[in-house]
């Protein structure tokens, strides 16, 4: 498997711990969309794409199978996000509505 593209929209009018979303393609043929990017206590870690059950649980819908996949992919959208915020060059969620 190979991540052929990484990209990532800062949020910035986040209250909360969330601070960008991210897209992936692999193998220049597959999407996933709505990678959370969050903050806590000064460490950042990736939240696959999910939504609210019934009972208010979250369920991810697009995840890795295991740690070894989760982990370079968490590698590589993080590296991704701090070379965005190094360069300066982000694309907010709200310059895109």
């Amino acid at each position: 498997m190979k991540v052929s593209d990484v990209r990532i929209r800062e949020v910035r009018h986040s209250d909360g711990r969330l601070r960008a979303v991210a897209s992936i393609t692999i193998d220049d043929c597959f999407v996933v969309h709505d990678i959370k990017i969050f903050e806590r206590d000064g460490e950042c870690f990736i939240g696959m794409p999910s939504r609210k059950t019934a009972d208010g649980e979250y369920k991810d819908i697009a995840h890795p199978l295991n740690t070894e996949t989760r982990e370079m992919l968490q590698n590589l959208i993080l590296e991704r996000y701090r070379e965005m915020l190094a360069e300066g060059k982000s694309q907010t969620k709200d310059e895109e509505d």
